[in-house]
Protein backbone atom coordinates (compact mmCIF):
# COMPACT_ATOMS: atom_id res chain seq x y z
CA UNK A 1 0.00 0.00 0.00
CA UNK A 2 2.81 2.42 0.88
CA UNK A 3 4.57 1.68 -2.42
CA UNK A 4 1.29 2.37 -4.25
CA UNK A 5 0.84 5.72 -2.49
CA UNK A 6 4.45 6.68 -3.21
CA UNK A 7 3.95 5.84 -6.87
CA UNK A 8 0.79 7.96 -7.01
CA UNK A 9 2.58 10.94 -5.41
CA UNK A 10 5.55 10.56 -7.76
CA UNK A 11 3.26 10.33 -10.81
CA UNK A 12 1.29 13.40 -9.66
CA UNK A 13 4.53 15.35 -9.19
CA UNK A 14 5.83 14.39 -12.63
CA UNK A 15 2.47 15.19 -14.23
CA UNK A 16 2.33 18.61 -12.49
CA UNK A 17 5.84 19.46 -13.67
CA UNK A 18 4.98 18.42 -17.21
CA UNK A 19 1.87 20.60 -17.12
CA UNK A 20 3.87 23.55 -15.79
CA UNK A 21 6.53 23.11 -18.49
CA UNK A 22 3.80 23.12 -21.11
CA UNK A 23 2.23 26.27 -19.66
CA UNK A 24 5.64 27.94 -19.44
CA UNK A 25 6.30 27.15 -23.11
CA UNK A 26 2.86 28.49 -24.10
CA UNK A 27 3.46 31.66 -22.07
CA UNK A 28 6.83 32.19 -23.76
CA UNK A 29 5.23 31.74 -27.17
CA UNK A 30 2.55 34.29 -26.29
CA UNK A 31 5.21 36.73 -25.07
CA UNK A 32 7.27 36.33 -28.26
CA UNK A 33 4.10 36.95 -30.30
CA UNK A 34 3.47 40.22 -28.45
CA UNK A 35 0.48 38.83 -26.52
CA UNK A 36 1.80 40.08 -23.19
CA UNK A 37 -1.47 39.92 -21.23
CA UNK A 38 -2.02 36.31 -22.28
CA UNK A 39 1.56 35.49 -21.29
CA UNK A 40 0.98 37.06 -17.86
CA UNK A 41 -2.15 34.97 -17.31
CA UNK A 42 -0.31 31.77 -18.20
CA UNK A 43 2.69 32.61 -15.97
CA UNK A 44 0.32 33.39 -13.09
CA UNK A 45 -1.41 30.05 -13.63
CA UNK A 46 1.94 28.34 -12.97
CA UNK A 47 2.41 30.35 -9.76
CA UNK A 48 -1.13 29.41 -8.67
CA UNK A 49 0.01 25.78 -8.84
CA UNK A 50 2.64 26.60 -6.20
CA UNK A 51 5.70 26.67 -8.46
CA UNK A 52 8.30 29.44 -8.23
CA UNK A 53 11.52 30.22 -10.09
CA UNK A 54 13.64 33.25 -10.95
CA UNK A 55 13.03 32.59 -14.66
CA UNK A 56 9.26 32.63 -14.15
CA UNK A 57 9.29 35.91 -12.21
CA UNK A 58 11.79 37.45 -14.61
CA UNK A 59 9.51 36.70 -17.57
CA UNK A 60 6.53 38.09 -15.67
CA UNK A 61 8.49 41.28 -15.02
CA UNK A 62 9.35 41.54 -18.72
CA UNK A 63 5.70 41.09 -19.76
CA UNK A 64 4.49 43.79 -17.35
CA UNK A 65 7.32 46.08 -18.45
CA UNK A 66 6.17 45.73 -22.07
CA UNK A 67 2.72 46.91 -20.93
CA UNK A 68 4.28 49.90 -19.08
CA UNK A 69 2.99 48.56 -15.76
CA UNK A 70 5.64 49.95 -13.41
CA UNK A 71 4.63 48.43 -10.08
CA UNK A 72 4.16 44.83 -11.26
CA UNK A 73 7.31 44.87 -13.41
CA UNK A 74 9.49 46.04 -10.49
CA UNK A 75 7.71 43.64 -8.15
CA UNK A 76 8.45 40.57 -10.25
CA UNK A 77 12.02 41.62 -11.06
CA UNK A 78 12.65 42.02 -7.33
CA UNK A 79 11.16 38.58 -6.62
CA UNK A 80 13.36 37.07 -9.36
CA UNK A 81 16.37 38.74 -7.75
CA UNK A 82 15.50 37.28 -4.35
CA UNK A 83 15.70 33.80 -5.89
CA UNK A 84 18.81 34.54 -7.97
CA UNK A 85 20.72 37.50 -6.43
CA UNK A 86 23.72 37.24 -8.77
CA UNK A 87 21.85 37.36 -12.09
CA UNK A 88 23.12 40.38 -14.03
CA UNK A 89 20.26 40.36 -16.56
CA UNK A 90 17.65 40.62 -13.81
CA UNK A 91 19.56 43.51 -12.22
CA UNK A 92 19.85 45.28 -15.56
CA UNK A 93 16.12 45.02 -16.35
CA UNK A 94 15.24 46.07 -12.81
CA UNK A 95 17.21 49.29 -13.28
CA UNK A 96 15.28 50.03 -16.49
CA UNK A 97 11.98 49.52 -14.67
CA UNK A 98 13.09 51.63 -11.69
CA UNK A 99 13.89 54.51 -14.04
CA UNK A 100 10.17 54.66 -14.83
CA UNK A 101 9.26 55.48 -11.21
CA UNK A 102 8.32 58.95 -10.08
CA UNK A 103 10.14 58.63 -6.75
CA UNK A 104 13.90 59.16 -6.75
CA UNK A 105 15.05 58.23 -3.25
CA UNK A 106 18.69 58.47 -2.29
CA UNK A 107 20.02 55.79 0.04
CA UNK A 108 21.38 56.75 3.44
CA UNK A 109 25.19 57.08 3.38
CA UNK A 110 27.08 54.27 5.09
CA UNK A 111 30.31 54.29 7.04
CA UNK A 112 33.39 52.48 5.73
CA UNK A 113 33.00 49.84 8.45
CA UNK A 114 29.35 49.27 7.52
CA UNK A 115 30.32 48.81 3.87
CA UNK A 116 33.06 46.29 4.79
CA UNK A 117 30.64 44.41 7.07
CA UNK A 118 27.95 44.24 4.38
CA UNK A 119 30.54 43.24 1.78
CA UNK A 120 31.80 40.32 3.86
CA UNK A 121 28.50 39.06 5.26
CA UNK A 122 26.79 39.54 1.92
CA UNK A 123 29.15 37.17 0.11
CA UNK A 124 26.79 34.27 0.82
CA UNK A 125 23.23 33.65 1.93
CA UNK A 126 22.58 32.42 5.49
CA UNK A 127 22.13 28.81 4.34
CA UNK A 128 25.40 28.98 2.36
CA UNK A 129 27.22 30.33 5.44
CA UNK A 130 25.66 27.47 7.47
CA UNK A 131 26.83 24.90 4.93
CA UNK A 132 30.34 26.38 5.09
CA UNK A 133 30.25 26.11 8.90
CA UNK A 134 29.33 22.41 8.68
CA UNK A 135 32.02 21.66 6.10
CA UNK A 136 34.66 23.52 8.13
CA UNK A 137 33.63 21.62 11.27
CA UNK A 138 34.03 18.32 9.42
CA UNK A 139 37.47 19.38 8.20
CA UNK A 140 38.38 20.29 11.79
CA UNK A 141 37.44 16.79 13.00
CA UNK A 142 39.42 15.10 10.21
CA UNK A 143 42.45 17.36 10.75
CA UNK A 144 42.36 16.65 14.49
CA UNK A 145 42.24 12.89 13.84
CA UNK A 146 45.21 13.20 11.49
CA UNK A 147 47.06 15.15 14.20
CA UNK A 148 46.27 12.45 16.75
CA UNK A 149 47.39 9.50 14.63
CA UNK A 150 50.32 10.97 12.66
CA UNK A 151 53.84 10.21 13.88
CA UNK A 152 55.75 12.72 11.76
CA UNK A 153 56.30 16.04 13.56
CA UNK A 154 55.86 18.00 10.30
CA UNK A 155 52.59 16.25 9.44
CA UNK A 156 51.31 16.73 12.99
CA UNK A 157 52.13 20.46 12.73
CA UNK A 158 50.30 20.76 9.39
CA UNK A 159 47.31 18.86 10.76
CA UNK A 160 47.22 21.04 13.89
CA UNK A 161 47.35 24.29 11.90
CA UNK A 162 44.66 22.97 9.53
CA UNK A 163 42.40 22.05 12.42
CA UNK A 164 42.79 25.50 14.02
CA UNK A 165 42.09 27.29 10.72
CA UNK A 166 39.04 25.15 10.01
CA UNK A 167 37.73 25.69 13.55
CA UNK A 168 38.20 29.46 13.10
CA UNK A 169 36.33 29.36 9.78
CA UNK A 170 33.53 27.22 11.23
CA UNK A 171 33.05 29.66 14.12
CA UNK A 172 32.81 32.76 11.94
CA UNK A 173 30.73 31.04 9.26
CA UNK A 174 28.24 30.09 11.98
CA UNK A 175 28.19 33.68 13.30
CA UNK A 176 27.69 35.10 9.80
CA UNK A 177 24.95 32.56 9.10
CA UNK A 178 23.10 33.69 12.23
CA UNK A 179 23.52 37.39 11.40
CA UNK A 180 22.36 36.86 7.81
CA UNK A 181 19.35 34.91 9.04
CA UNK A 182 18.45 37.72 11.45
CA UNK A 183 18.76 40.22 8.61
CA UNK A 184 16.53 38.06 6.43
CA UNK A 185 13.90 37.82 9.18
CA UNK A 186 13.93 41.56 9.88
CA UNK A 187 13.93 42.53 6.20
CA UNK A 188 10.33 42.62 4.96
CA UNK A 189 10.50 44.30 1.55
CA UNK A 190 7.36 45.29 -0.34
CA UNK A 191 6.44 47.24 -3.48
CA UNK A 192 3.83 50.00 -3.64
CA UNK A 193 1.10 49.14 -6.13
CA UNK A 194 -1.13 52.22 -5.88
CA UNK A 195 -0.50 55.11 -8.26
CA UNK A 196 0.01 57.50 -5.34
CA UNK A 197 -0.20 57.01 -1.58
CA UNK A 198 0.13 59.43 1.33
CA UNK A 199 2.47 58.33 4.10
CA UNK A 200 1.08 59.51 7.44
CA UNK A 201 2.61 60.01 10.87
CA UNK A 202 0.05 57.70 12.52
CA UNK A 203 -1.96 54.65 11.38
CA UNK A 204 -5.24 56.47 10.63
CA UNK A 205 -6.77 58.69 7.95
CA UNK A 206 -6.91 61.70 10.29
CA UNK A 207 -3.13 61.87 10.67
CA UNK A 208 -1.07 64.42 8.78
CA UNK A 209 0.74 63.25 5.64
CA UNK A 210 4.52 63.41 6.06
CA UNK A 211 5.43 62.52 2.46
CA UNK A 212 3.98 60.92 -0.67
CA UNK A 213 5.14 57.80 -2.52
CA UNK A 214 4.21 56.42 -5.93
CA UNK A 215 3.81 53.10 -7.72
CA UNK A 216 6.88 50.89 -7.92
CA UNK A 217 8.72 52.27 -4.88
CA UNK A 218 10.34 49.65 -2.68
CA UNK A 219 9.82 49.93 1.08
CA UNK A 220 10.61 47.85 4.14
CA UNK A 221 7.69 46.97 6.41
CA UNK A 222 8.56 47.59 10.05
CA UNK A 223 5.22 46.97 11.72
CA UNK A 224 1.53 46.39 11.01
CA UNK A 225 -1.59 47.56 12.85
CA UNK A 226 -5.28 47.32 11.99
CA UNK A 227 -4.90 47.39 8.20
CA UNK A 228 -1.95 49.81 8.26
CA UNK A 229 1.76 49.18 7.70
CA UNK A 230 4.63 51.17 9.13
CA UNK A 231 7.21 51.47 6.36
CA UNK A 232 10.76 52.72 5.96
CA UNK A 233 12.29 53.93 2.69
CA UNK A 234 15.92 53.92 1.58
CA UNK A 235 16.69 57.42 2.88
CA UNK A 236 15.58 56.49 6.41
CA UNK A 237 12.17 58.17 6.49
CA UNK A 238 9.33 56.25 8.14
CA UNK A 239 5.56 56.50 8.21
CA UNK A 240 2.28 54.63 7.97
CA UNK A 241 0.26 53.63 4.92
CA UNK A 242 -2.72 51.33 4.19
CA UNK A 243 -1.49 47.74 3.85
CA UNK A 244 -3.76 47.17 0.84
CA UNK A 245 -1.49 49.42 -1.25
CA UNK A 246 1.51 47.12 -0.72
CA UNK A 247 2.58 43.72 -2.03
CA UNK A 248 5.14 41.74 -0.05
CA UNK A 249 8.12 40.38 -1.97
CA UNK A 250 8.55 37.32 0.26
CA UNK A 251 5.07 35.87 -0.24
CA UNK A 252 6.36 32.72 -1.95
Amino acid sequence: MKKYLASVVLFASVWANAQSDQLFSQANDAYNSGEYQKAIELYEEIIADGLHSSELYFNLGNAHYKLNEIGPSIYYYEKALLLNPSDGEIKNNLVYAQNMRLDAIEKMPKTAMAKIYEGVIGLFSFDQWAAMAVISAMIFVLAYLFYYFMRSALKKRIAFISSMVSMFLAFWALIFSYLRHQEYKNDKPAIIFSEEVKITAEPNNRSQAVFILHEGTKVNVLDQYDGWSKIKIADGQTGWMPTENLKSLKDF
